[in-house]
């Protein structure tokens, strides 16, 4: 389950960031999570309560944006959403789409005190 050790980076770089402001306790965490990025955003919350025990996070609420995959074809230039990285233009059929989001995995913001 690598959303373990998703969770367990994102807390550390968190709690290093709420530490270095001189400050002892995060409250919350925003994320940007893309729905290509192959990250389970269910399991990702489910383990972010364990790695956070007994760090500044512990408390913290996390919160997840859900960001849709959108595409833009090399080849006739119409953008539209996608749902896989492999995907088909909708206008012209061409198979050479440059996802343009969809694959973040960010920390959007820290709340701390």
């Amino acid at each position: 389950m690598h959303e373990m050790s998703i969770a367990l980076s994102v807390i550390d770089a968190v709690v290093a960031r709420a530490l270095g402001e001189g400050c002892s306790r995060v409250t919350g965490i925003e994320l940007v999570v893309g729905r290509l990025s192959g990250v389970a955003v269910d399991s990702l919350t489910f383990c972010f309560s364990a790695a956070a025990r007994g760090t500044p996070a512990e408390e913290a609420e996390l919160v997840i944006d859900e960001r849709e995959g959108q595409g833009r074809c090399e080849a006739c230039s119409a953008v539209f959403p996608v749902s896989t990285l492999y995907a088909k233009c909708p206008t012209c059929g061409q198979f050479r789409v440059q996802i343009e989001s969809g694959e973040e995995l960010l920390v959007k913001s820290i709340t701390i005190e």
